[in-house]
């Protein structure tokens, strides 16, 4: 029944974008002027998990890599790369520096090598938000060769941290809003996963349009379902998938989802999830108490406080009541 799996993983980037061609071009005449030798723009994404943000990023580095050859282009995930070692590692090594680097490396040296650079350097820095220290975007912000493409759920996510000057140059870069996608645009992108991945007349519109429904404009929870529903009827020998299978791979899905955003967590964020998975409900107060006392460098509550809200976002932890009496616990 799978005639190419990689086509039913969330990050594979497709031939083609649909659905998003006002954002693309946003961003390609944001980047354009670099393959003339001029500067381009910096730029912001932001939107709800699942609403194409790093698919477009991404896709627009790959026409902006075949345009401009001497261009040096990377995608950094921040949640995986967070504290500012690991960002100046990562981003070192899509120009092919990183040979010599070790931890004992010190971070000024690291920077120094990127404000060398002679060729533009054009990255994607995804959850940005995740960076420990913000500083260290003022400072790649700095060095004139290099551009970044910014991407948050939240606006304020990213320019909450940051001081004024930095804000400002945000301000001047082309800011890209994304909105959820329509049950009728995730059946499209489906459409496209099964006619490249899977046999004719495997699943149904019917049973497409059920997935999108359950998706909530998710698509990343969109082709999660799909996958896991082919995979379950292709090990059972099946040639087309069950209305029984849809509806099993949903729920399957969002844990399979929230499985692998929990193992991204950094060690706080980790601690605070845990917390609640041991203890919660917790009102904040209790929660950063108990936080506290589990880690030796505690995080500010504010810091806690932003940690919620993205555990929130991504469906790890939910929130009741207002004021006083909310309590969050995990999902």
């Amino acid at each position: 029944m799978i005639r190419n799996a990689r086509v039913l993983l969330d990050d594979f980037l497709p031939r083609e974008v649909v659905h998003r061609h006002e954002e693309m071009n946003r961003l390609a005449g944001a980047l354009e002027p670099v393959v003339a030798g001029d500067r381009p723009q910096d730029a912001l994404l932001v939107g709800p998990s699942g609403a194409g943000k790093t698919c477009i990023a991404r896709y627009s580095l790959d026409r902006l890599q075949e345009q401009a050859l001497g261009v040096d282009t990377h995608y950094v995930d921040c949640w995986q790369h967070s504290n500012r070692f690991r960002l100046l590692y990562k981003i070192l090594e899509g120009v092919g520096t990183t040979y010599d680097v070790h931890r004992s490396t010190p971070h000024d040296e690291l920077l120094r090598r990127l404000e060398e650079l002679s060729d533009p350097y054009v990255i994607v820095l995804d959850e940005v938000d995740q960076v420990e220290d913000k500083s260290l975007l003022r400072e790649l912000y700095a060095i004139p060769e290099i551009t970044m493409v910014l991407v948050a759920n939240r606006e304020r996510d990213v320019t909450g941290t940051l001081d004024e000057r930095l804000r400002s140059r945000l301000r001047s870069g082309e800011t890209i809003r994304f909105g959820r996608y329509s049950d009728e645009e995730l059946v499209s992108i489906l459409e496209d996963r099964v006619r490249w991945g899977l046999d004719p007349d495997a699943v149904s519109r019917d049973q497409l349009d059920r997935i999108a429904a359950a998706a909530a404009g998710n698509a990343r929870d969109a082709i999660s379902v799909l996958r896991l529903a082919a995979r379950d009827a292709q090990r059972d020998g099946a040639d087309r998938i069950s209305d029984e299978r849809i509806e099993a791979a949903i729920p399957a899905a969002r844990r399979e989802i929230r499985q692998k955003n929990a193992e991204k967590l950094s060690p706080h964020q980790r601690t605070v999830y845990d917390l609640l998975v041991e203890h919660g409900p917790l009102a904040p107060g209790d929660l950063y108490d108990r936080y506290r006392a589990a880690v030796d460098d505690p995080r500010t509550r504010r810091t806690i406080r932003s940690y919620l809200t993205k555990l929130e976002r991504y469906n790890l932890v939910e929130s009741e009541g207002e004021g006083p009496s909310r309590r969050y616990r995990s999902l």
